[in-house]
């Protein structure tokens, strides 16, 4: 009895719902990017002992009087990482002798101003690499999925494999770009990061059961598409969300004791792990049948 594939219509509804109103927020607001991408300052505070807890708060209090924005900051043993907006010597200058004034010994390491060049670079490489990555995984998969046996075809699985995957890379976007507008939450170097891993990760999730799609189809030669893609995927479910939960563990302890660094990183990587598993089971598989459903209309 057919059962995922019975209602693949409403979780197709259910992927545009999460997908449009982040669509929505891309278009009217975009996403709020740090100055990896739009250029700015980077500062490095040296300490002779490990960094306090104190001394991460009076340096933030400093900044917020002199109403810098303090893009980032990243406490290590015994440094801290500052960024923000470019800044000039004269405001250095100031924040310098405040800091002096309320902190023990400290030295500043470094003062880099990153200039808005260097951040349309990344945006393009991060472009780039996307894309890139993309067009390798059609062309992997069609190649492993050259044999497999009509009526299905290598160039579907494919092409079903990337519109999965750009449907979790638009999750992550679009509810990122949300949480920028809403919350003030920029989408650093780390972000890019993120969205690669999510492609992987979903790529790979989808592919489990691309194949166990291929295998049936090789040993039922007699049952129809819709009932094998059903079959495959109620067969590697378990397995799919075994994987995909020892993952969201891992990740949602990161989030509760990895510090602020990576928050949002980890916040990141949750959704799109969450979302390429759904992606694969509910989105991917089934568009292999809505495709040949399509073709044997027309070719009626």
């Amino acid at each position: 009895m057919l059962t995922i594939i019975k209602h693949k219509n409403i979780y197709f509804l259910i992927s545009l719902l999460v997908i449009i109103p982040g669509l929505i927020s891309l278009f009217l607001y975009g996403l709020r990017l740090s100055i990896d991408f739009t250029g700015g300052t980077r500062l490095t505070l040296s300490f002779p002992k490990n960094v306090t807890e104190k001394e991460i708060n009076t340096i933030r209090s400093v900044f917020t009087e002199e109403k810098i924005h303090i893009a980032t900051l990243q406490p290590a043993k015994n440094s801290v990482v500052v960024r923000t907006p470019p800044l000039n010597e004269k405001q250095n200058r100031q924040l310098l002798t405040k800091l002096d004034q309320q902190l023990d010994t400290f030295r500043q390491e470094q003062f880099e101003t990153v200039g808005p060049t260097i951040g349309r670079e990344t945006t393009l490489n991060a472009l780039k690499t996307l894309v890139l990555a993309s067009l390798l995984i059609v062309f992997y998969i069609a190649l492993s999925f050259r044999k497999v046996p009509k009526p299905a075809s290598s160039l579907r699985f494919g092409v079903c494999a990337i519109i999965a995957l750009i449907h979790d890379v638009l999750v992550v976007i679009g509810i990122f770009s949300l949480l920028g507008h809403f919350f003030g939450v920029e989408a650093d170097s780390l972000f890019v990061t993120a969205l690669l891993t999510v492609i992987g990760f979903s790529v790979h999730d989808t592919i489990v059961v691309f194949d166990r799609i291929r295998e049936n189809l090789l040993r039922t030669g007699g049952s129809t598409l819709a009932q094998v893609v059903n079959d495959s995927i109620l067969q590697t479910l378990s397995r799919s969300l075994n994987t995909s939960l020892t993952a969201l563990l891992v990740l949602f302890t990161l989030l509760l004791f990895g510090g602020e660094t990576i928050r949002w990183f980890v916040v990141a990587l949750l959704i799109g792990i969450a979302s390429g598993t759904f992606s694969s089971i509910f989105n991917a598989a089934p568009l292999l049948v809505v495709w040949h459903e399509l073709d044997q209309k027309r070719k009626k």
